[in-house]
């Protein structure tokens, strides 16, 4: 008998199953269920930002399936001290570190601070992605004395606070200062401060502006002795302490975060757990996007891959499927690998409309879940015209100019991609923008890697061979079928490998016109990458 299939099957629902029977263990209302995500106010928002809202909002989305209230808390730590300039930005902007980034004007001057310039171009991705949120400022929920209970209660236990991170990470910084950094008078900064007494009576901590070593340099500070009102928002709490007041305070059920931030997380849950009295929310880890060179993908080493570069090349929902197809493992990413996640949510689109079908029941369900999910609960009534990526790259790249629809519709319809009347719409021009957009930069596409057997690999050569002397589409198309028998391969599966290559999907228009369409040369070059990629391959 076949396990029951929770909600629409994905990870997403069975977190959700696991968040309601815990919160009921716990006694605790599922009146409504919060979920959050950090929103950084401190560079650019890249691709990894967003997951933390995609795959918190999915968790929402799952528990709204299971019909309870969820929503999902974007807090925008817009109270942080800027650690670095990040690359591209203004050197100018050397004199502001220490600063909170709300007190940093915005050197684009768009927005009231540099802080809201940049948790705003996240805001606009969530927003591109349909993901609802309620926005929440640290700042605002430090002058509106939201934290104050749990400023309170950490600062008069600031000693046991001390005392688990030490045990937690060896570090002995707040076993003599307070956990929390009070913005100097006089100078602005904030990590520059050392939190020295507590005065309860008073709400107010003494401090001392000393200075503070950020990111491998040396900060100094201005000497100022000073005293911050807890309860006026003059000063924040640290990391050791603060996500954990947020918790308590904004009754938070969920929460992902990335292994980079695990050891804070794990000091945290102890100082809601032993010093708050609140169970710390349910959590999943996540590891981070790495470049093709290997590093972390990241805001401050300048090599920064935003949701708008996404969005100018790809679809909304195929970013979203790339954030929730997956929860753990790291992963390589770059710019070229959009075309791949558009084809894949074709893919899954064809198996939400039956076009396609699978035999396990509950890889089905899952895969039909994960297609609702990258469309945030409101999939499309009907199924879309859909183009290979690399076709449409190709067409944008071929058509005549201020005749690029006519020549692009003319020829989708000899491919058979659209009947002999049928249009473009809305869909398929959106697509042909990201195409035009990809040609625009690029130039070209990067074919689908593909493992050949030694036999593919010989007839894979033959082919070339034969391209550069055949200019007829019907000797290519017969070509192409009696190369794959003459090296005892079944002409179905070398055609399926030769639009792979080609195409990103294992089948398209008629092959012998295409390749002339595309252009030999292009077709040779393609092939030859994909040959000289599998020379460490051996046959079976």
């Amino acid at each position: 008998m076949s396990k029951k299939i929770i909600g629409k099957g994905t990870w997403y629902d069975k977190m959700a199953a696991k968040i309601i029977e815990r919160e009921r263990k716990l006694g605790r209302s599922l009146d409504l269920i919060r979920t959050e995500m950090g929103l950084g106010a401190s560079g650019f928002p890249h691709i990894g930002s967003l997951g933390d809202a995609a795959r918190s909002y999915a968790v929402t989305l799952a528990l709204k399936e299971q019909n309870y209230r969820s929503e999902l808390i974007a807090f925008c730590d817009d109270k942080d001290g800027l650690r670095k300039v990040p690359a591209g930005l203004p050197k100018s902007l050397e004199k502001y570190l220490g600063f909170p980034v709300s007190d940093i004007p915005d050197p684009f001057n768009c927005h009231e601070s540099y802080g809201k310039h940049m948790s705003s171009l996240l805001l606009e991705a969530l927003d591109k992605c349909s993901i609802e949120y309620r926005y929440v400022s640290a700042k605002e929920t430090y002058e509106k004395g939201i934290l104050n209970k749990e400023v309170e209660t950490l600062l008069l236990n600031a000693k046991r606070v001390g005392e688990i991170v030490k045990e937690e990470v060896g570090q002995e910084r707040y076993i003599e200062v307070l956990p929390y950094f009070p913005i100097c008078e006089n100078c602005g900064r904030i990590y520059t401060t050392k939190a020295l007494e507590y005065l309860p009576k008073e709400d107010k901590v003494l401090y001392v502006c000393e200075g503070m070593e950020i990111r491998g340099r040396w900060i100094e500070g201005c000497g100022f002795k000073g005293e911050a009102n807890v309860k006026k928002g003059e000063g924040k709490l640290s990391w050791k302490g603060e996500f954990a007041a947020r918790w308590k305070a904004l009754d938070i059920r969920f929460e992902a975060y990335g292994k980079d931030i695990a050891d804070s997380v794990r000091i945290n849950d102890r100082i809601c757990r032993e010093i708050l009295n609140y169970e710390p929310p349910s959590h999943t880890m996540y590891e981070m996007f790495l470049d093709k060179s290997g590093r972390k993908i990241s805001k401050s080493t300048g090599n920064v891959f935003t949701p708008q570069v996404w969005f100018r090349y790809g679809s909304p929902q195929s970013l979203l499927l790339l954030m929730l197809k997956r929860f753990v493992g790291t992963r390589t990413l770059d710019v070229t690998d959009i075309p791949a996640y558009m084809n894949e949510l074709d893919y899954l689109e064809d198996i939400y409309f039956g076009a396609k079908t699978l035999k396990d029941e509950k890889e089905l369900a899952k895969l039909r879940g994960l297609y609702e999910y990258c469309w945030v609960m409101k999939p499309p009534s009907k199924p879309s015209i859909k183009v290979p990526y690399n076709l449409l790259t190709f067409l944008a790249k071929m058509a005549p100019k201020e005749k690029e629809e006519e020549f692009i519709t003319e020829k989708l319809r000899s491919y058979g991609y659209l009947q002999k009347d049928q249009t473009l719409d809305e869909n398929l021009r959106k697509r042909i923008e990201y195409a035009f957009n990809w040609i625009r930069d690029f130039e070209e596409i990067k074919e689908t890697p593909v493992t050949l057997t030694l036999e593919e690999k010989e007839a894979v050569k033959e082919l070339i061979e034969t391209l550069k002397i055949e200019n007829e589409a019907e000797k290519i198309q017969n070509a192409i079928f009696n190369t794959a028998k003459k090296h005892n391969i079944q002409p179905a599966n070398f055609f399926k490998t030769l639009y792979t290559i080609l195409l990103g999907v294992p089948q398209g228009p008629r092959l012998g016109p295409y390749i002339l369409a595309m252009g030999k040369q292009n077709v040779i070059n393609a092939l030859e990458r994909t040959l000289k990629s599998n020379n460490h391959i051996k046959s079976n």
